[in-house]
């Protein structure tokens, strides 16, 4: 799908398979979670722009390369975002964290926005919005339209698993905002998950129900 990255990478695809088993467990999927979050990282940002500095090594100097420009933002669309917040903090413990609390209405299936807090600047910044579904695209359409509010114009969407109508609605709400997942699932069912998909990505990461 045009301007969707899928991350197939073996160890990617082993650990997901693992947290879809029904019987894997809270502190299982957890530890899952943040590993898998650590090597979707890795393939967000292969292409951060990079500069040069003089460095010494203990044999000479030399140019090597470093990250150019402001600090990168992690947004997690809270609750379940958290889980893969915490691994790519592993990856880049420098970065800046946004958070941006929204709840789906099962009624409506709408997005309810109840907190939002990030650095400020986002403009000049990258920003990596995580968040482990992308079903309905619904709250994270919206997650990518507040953030535009207040600024930021370089974003990317990363999840664990999209399901096709996810995908095109996004597509189509934000077309300038790329999506890099683990998993195109077969479709959505009649309450909005993702099929076969994993079930809740929160209540098996939090053991609630």
């Amino acid at each position: 799908m045009d301007g969707v990255t899928v991350i197939d990478h073996p160890l990617v695809q082993h650990k997901l398979t693992l947290m879809r088993k029904k019987e894997t467990s809270t502190a299982s999927f957890r530890r899952l979670l943040r590993e898998i979050s650590t090597l979707l990282c890795y393939e967000v940002t292969r292409e951060l722009d990079l500069t040069t500095m003089r460095i010494e090594t203990p044999m000479e100097e030399m140019d090597a390369p470093i990250l150019e420009g402001k600090k990168l933002v992690f947004a997690s669309i809270l609750r379940a975002g958290n889980g893969l917040l915490e691994g790519m903090l592993d990856l880049v413990p420098a970065a800046r964290v946004a958070h941006i609390g929204l709840y789906r209405d099962h009624e409506t299936l709408q997005p309810v926005e109840y907190y939002f807090k990030a650095p400020e600047d986002l403009g000049n910044r990258l920003i990596i919005v995580v968040d482990p579904m992308l079903a309905t695209a619904n709250s994270a359409s919206a997650a990518m339209t507040k953030l535009k509010e207040r600024g930021a114009r370089n974003i990317r969407f990363l999840c664990l698993l999209a399901a096709p109508e996810g995908i095109e609605r996004f597509r189509a709400a934000h077309p300038d905002i790329p999506i890099f997942t683990a998993s195109i699932d077969a479709r959505l069912n009649e309450k909005g998950y993702i099929v076969p998909g994993l079930g809740d990505a929160g209540d098996r990461m939090y053991g609630t129900k």
